[in-house]
């Protein structure tokens, strides 16, 4: 097949697929937003890679304003015409896109039905919930009404996709409850790549070099937003400050980390630790020079949002300390891992205990370490997680082929 991979986002693990798929013989384009700021995995081609495999950045020519809706609006335009333009050119007979504002999803989705080419709605996130959550936030009851459009489009993308691949089975049952009717739907949680974090040394060039080797760390890496909680990374940074040797180090940007810079502004910590995205290549010594690895989300957005960061964790081998709501697919794995300590997302003095009591046992923490790389080990395979893809992808452009029986290339259209 010629499969066309969208990640809006450029993370590690659906690049990771790209290549998978490209060395079982498809031709995989591989694209994504060049210009959006965050975390991004290893992009760009690398010796070993199969022939098959192109990364396609797609371009916007400016910044990405991420935290303006207006300019957000305009941008999602611009980027809807030229991710089509692009797939355009390459002529696949299945998409895969996820991680995708739902209305790029929406005009990306009804120009592949139009023309014949399958469709794989792989759904990261509920993002109408995740509007509705932000809309009403800001507007109020206005805020509902406009967040009406955003349901309406997850449902068109949902129902018009030829498949949706949902991260977790919780996120199946919401759409269900809302009334949406997917023609096929999986369930394939998400992964880390284990070739790219191996396990490393507490003691490495990185935390060397950043005088962390000697230090007891607990360190939070990946996209730091307000629904993540960054209150609870300084309440803990706070409760550690008399602690010899401690430190908190936050490894990310964006306005959670802006809340962070504001608040140590008024009120210092001298073992908050602040930085800046460090690249791909270095995260398995940034992550090995952690003793506890930390995630937080909120509990409204734990209903729509599952935080992949922590499977990154897992493959470092060291434990974690998550504060999430407990019907979080997150927490659940944790638990069932035995890969570290769960607390609520709003209990930030039970956080700041579970630190402690990880910061005062050392067993805890190796036994608790060892787990969640078992359990990477063992759930993180790429073969089968490529293979499962596969077979849903060629169900996908089956079922779009039956529908369209001469698929043509995209066109170049004005779709949002």
């Amino acid at each position: 097949m010629r499969i066309a991979v969208h990640d809006f986002a450029g993370h590690p693990f659906q690049v990771q697929l790209s290549r998978e798929l490209a060395s079982r013989g498809h031709s995989v384009m591989h694209l994504y937003l060049q210009e959006l700021p965050g975390p991004k995995g290893p992009l760009e081609r690398a010796p070993g890679d199969p022939p098959a495999f192109l990364p396609a950045p797609v371009c916007l020519g400016a910044p990405f304003e991420k935290y303006s809706m207006r300019k957000r609006h305009f941008a999602h335009r611009r980027y809807a015409r030229a991710l089509i333009s692009l797939a355009q050119s390459y002529r696949p007979d299945v998409i895969l896109s996820a991680n995708t504002p739902i209305d790029v999803q929406y005009a990306l989705v009804q120009e592949s039905r139009r023309r014949g080419i399958g469709f794989v709605h792989w759904m990261q996130d509920l993002y109408c919930l995740a509007v509705r959550s932000v809309l009403t936030r800001k507007l109020g009851a206005a805020g509902v009404l406009l967040a009406w459009h955003y349901d309406r489009l997850e449902r068109r993308v949902c129902e018009d996709s030829d498949a949706v691949v949902a991260v977790t089975p919780d996120f199946l049952a919401a759409i269900g409850a809302m009334g949406f009717r997917p023609a096929r739907s999986y369930v394939v949680e998400n992964w880390a790549p284990l070739d790219s974090l191996p396990p490393a040394p507490k003691r490495n060039p990185w935390s060397v070099r950043h005088r962390l080797s000697d230090k007891l760390v607990f360190l939070y890496s990946g996209t730091l937003g307000l629904k993540h909680k960054p209150e609870s990374l300084y309440r803990l940074a706070e409760a550690l400050d008399d602690v010899a040797g401690a430190a908190v180090v936050v490894v990310s940007e964006g306005l959670g980390r802006t809340w962070l810079e504001r608040e140590t502004g008024r009120r210092p910590l001298k073992n908050l630790i602040l930085m800046d995205f460090q690249p791909y290549a270095c995260l398995p010594e940034v992550l090995g020079a952690a003793d506890v690895l930390l995630a937080v989300i909120e509990q409204q957005a734990g209903d729509f949002a599952v935080p992949s960061k922590v499977l990154s964790y897992y493959c470092a081998g060291r434990p974690v300390l998550l504060a999430a709501p407990s019907s979080n697919l997150a927490a659940r794995t944790l638990i069932r891992a035995h890969a570290g300590i769960h607390v609520s997302p709003d209990d930030v003095d039970g956080f700041v205990a579970a630190a402690l009591r990880l910061a005062s046992d050392r067993a805890l923490r190796q036994r608790c370490g060892e787990n969640a790389r078992r359990y990477a080990l063992s759930a993180f395979d790429i073969h089968a997680i490529g293979g499962r893809f596969e077979s849903i992808l060629q169900e996908a452009a089956e079922a779009a082929a039956q529908r369209h029986p001469s698929p043509a290339a995209l066109p170049q259209v004005s779709p949002v």
